[in-house]
């Protein structure tokens, strides 16, 4: 079951005691009307990718989801309810040694694609370079206090870019 702990429209605290909760919670990221960047951080392990794939899938993505680890970016357009067409960008920096190097693979197109919306792993290793996202998600690994189970700790919070598009967290309710 999912846990709210903190309410806020700006702020969300969340505690994912199973991977149903991490799908429910990417299902109700996907009803958001998000585009521009997601910073996903976490240590090894904590749920980024996971949540990611679920979320993909929640926005209509039917085929695999691969962990962008060596290539730097997946890219997806899924095709919405309305037959547009959501670019949606998988990015893990991880690996990045010099945050320049986004420059040469184009990443700058990414964010500047009208609508897009760009997940990314690590961005942290590339701050310095990448604009400031629209939200950050922050995941960390917790023991349960109810069970011996590993629960995932997630903190949901709107940058100024997110809190101007008009974004409302207090939504996210199981």
């Amino acid at each position: 079951m999912l846990n709210s702990t903190m309410e806020d429209k700006n702020v969300k605290m969340l505690t994912l005691y199973s991977e149903a909760d991490t799908q429910r919670l990417a299902a109700q990221l996907a009803a958001l009307p998000l585009s521009g960047s997601v910073w996903l951080a976490g240590d090894l392990g904590a749920g980024k990718t996971t949540l990611t794939r679920y979320w993909l899938q929640a926005l209509g993505h039917s085929g695999a989801v691969k962990s962008p680890t060596y290539t730097l970016v997946e890219p997806y357009s899924i095709q919405q309810n309305d037959d547009s067409i959501k670019p949606v960008y998988h990015a893990d920096l991880y690996r990045l040694q010099d945050p320049e190097e986004l420059s040469f693979i184009g990443f700058d197109e990414y964010l500047d694609e009208p609508n897009a919306l760009v997940i990314i792993e690590w961005a942290s290793r590339a701050d310095s370079y990448l604009p400031p996202p629209t939200m950050f998600i922050d995941m960390t690994q917790a023991n349960s206090a109810d069970t011996d189970k590993e629960a995932r700790q997630v903190e949901l919070r709107l940058s100024k870019a997110g809190q101007a598009q008009g974004l409302d967290l207090s939504s996210l309710k199981i």
